[in-house]
């Protein structure tokens, strides 16, 4: 086994920075190919909640969960799991693995919202149906069971529950970003990268602030040339909340119908439409503010496979946030606003 060590350079908290965003509606933050409950605010459009919510009502998939889920996401606060798949008809691969994770907790008391994106090459125990599995790269849970086996995988990982789910295949991602009309980002670095059916070198991006169709952002979501696994969870939390700003401004109901299409078949999640409106039009009630968290970690070789350790004090850290946000850990000396974290470097793998 061989190790290569890292720090995030920018900052060593993993508490990377605290945005404040204003936003209309909380769930368009929440899940790419739900931004159709925008319509929340436009229900004066008929045939078109309806076929919002037919879309939503078709894409619900309930899990064979072992404790009932017990919470309110219009009163209480809720965490949601947000899953990328990312196998496809073109590209595939045989087996479906999380590209991307995002855990969130939503407070529609304080209005708030905690995010923290977890790298899907994450060295961690893979549990399934509560049992103890192997320890494996956490994307491979998606291979092994489904939503199921990768939430009981987060969950084991980060000591927090996850009350809902959200899955999407990136068809979803390019298609919802095309409807808009492109997205507008910061690109950091001039880079070519694969295009979604696998093939190599068919995007260009040059350096700066453009506008990106579905494959550009795609292929800035999933590139690992400009940086690392943790950046690469950094910028798709970005990503999302470009296509938040973008659908909020885009202002045609025409677009709206577009994106509904776009989801399709695109989508799974145990959410129901009533529930995602709900959440929607607390939004209405006020703004809200985005917390935004990453790991500490480091990288070592296994197999002559590279895997990512995330230090333990630093999922500690993070699993206290999120604990203290969902009611379950009280306020301590980490809460404090002057409070930066900084990893003692112990780890379980990488030695």
């Amino acid at each position: 086994m061989s190790v290569k060590k890292h720090s995030n350079t920018s900052r060593s908290a993993s508490y990377i920075n605290k945005r404040k965003k204003r936003k209309n509606t909380i769930i368009l933050c929440i899940l790419i190919p739900i931004m159709i409950i925008i319509l929340g605010a436009a229900v004066y459009a008929a045939k078109l909640y309806a076929t919002a919510q037919k879309t939503i009502d078709d894409s619900y998939h309930e899990l064979d969960r072992s404790k009932e889920v017990e919470v309110d996401p219009i009163k209480e606060t809720t965490s949601i799991l947000i899953m990328g798949i990312d196998d496809t008809e073109e590209r595939d691969l045989g087996s479906a693995r999380t590209d991307s994770l995002i855990y969130l907790t939503i407070d529609p008391n304080n209005h708030e919202v905690n995010m923290i994106s977890i790298p899907r090459d994450t060295y961690t125990p893979i549990m399934y149906q509560g049992e103890y599995l192997r320890e494996d790269k956490i994307n491979s849970a998606y291979a092994k069971g489904e939503e199921q086996a990768t939430i009981e995988t987060v969950e084991e990982l980060l000591d927090v529950p996850i009350h809902y789910y959200v899955t999407f295949d990136f068809d979803a991602f390019l298609k919802i970003i095309d409807a808009l009309g492109g997205i507008e980002m910061d690109v950091p670095i001039t880079f070519s990268e694969q295009n979604s059916d696998g093939k190599m070198n068919q995007i260009t991006l040059e350096e700066g602030y453009q506008t990106l169709n579905g494959e550009e952002a795609l292929a800035l979501a999933r590139t690992r040339k400009i940086d690392n696994d943790v950046m690469r969870g950094e910028r798709q939390q970005l990503l999302i909340q470009a296509i938040v700003e973008k659908a909020l401004s885009v202002g045609s109901i025409s677009k709206y119908t577009d994106v509904i299409e776009a989801v399709g078949s695109n989508m799974r999640t145990d959410l129901t439409f009533n529930e995602m409106l709900g959440i929607a039009q607390t939004g209405l009630e006020g703004s809200y503010a985005f917390n935004s968290y990453t790991f500490e970690w480091t990288d070592f070789m296994l197999n002559g496979a590279s895997m990512v350790e995330l230090y333990p004090d630093s999922v500690d850290f993070v699993s206290h946030r999120f604990r203290v946000a969902l009611g379950l850990d009280s306020l301590d000396e980490r809460d404090a606003d002057d409070y930066e974290f900084e990893t003692n470097g112990i780890t379980n793998y990488a030695y």
